[in-house]
């Protein structure tokens, strides 16, 4: 397959990943809406600026302060960022090997599965080994794309 088909939304491989990957990138944006309805439902906020024209239910200034809801929400979003972005990245480099649909499919799938989890189970929140669970898969699903990625170019095998 030429360069011109590979990037193409003729190639299905590609045109899976954009649709898989679109789902995690905007499911992480939506965390920053998340956040800052939590920052306004709990008055918490870390900047004073931020403060400046609010009062708190008193009528007094609210104070820069921080909330366990908030930070929750904060923690997810960024296990997101440091999950979604190499996912994509690695991504990418993955489908330039022309790798098999079934395959692509089910590495797109799972990845995305389990970031979905991963967030409903952090933010519940579920007890525990849910998350972790959620993370791994995601987690083993990118590293499975990068191995495929070096291996498809012979370097190191």
């Amino acid at each position: 397959m030429g360069v011109e088909q590979l990037w193409s939304l003729d190639n299905p491989v590609f045109k899976a990943f954009i649709s898989y990957g679109m789902v995690v990138v905007l499911k992480t944006m939506a965390m920053t809406v998340l956040t800052i309805r939590q920052r306004i439902a709990h008055q918490a906020f870390v900047n004073p600026e931020d403060t400046a024209s609010m009062k708190d239910k008193e009528g007094g200034r609210l104070k820069v302060t921080a909330h366990d809801a908030v930070e929750r929400v904060r923690r997810c979003h960024l296990n997101d960022l440091e999950n979604v972005i190499p996912f994509f990245l690695i991504g990418l480099l993955y489908v330039s090997t022309s790798p098999d649909l079934s395959t692509a499919l089910l590495h797109f799938r799972v990845f995305t599965g389990a970031r979905l989890f991963h967030s409903v189970a952090y933010l519940l929140p579920l007890p525990q080994p849910s998350r972790a669970l959620g993370f791994f898969a995601g987690y083993v699903t990118t590293l499975s794309m990068a191995y495929r990625a070096i291996a498809a170019t012979g370097f190191f095998f």
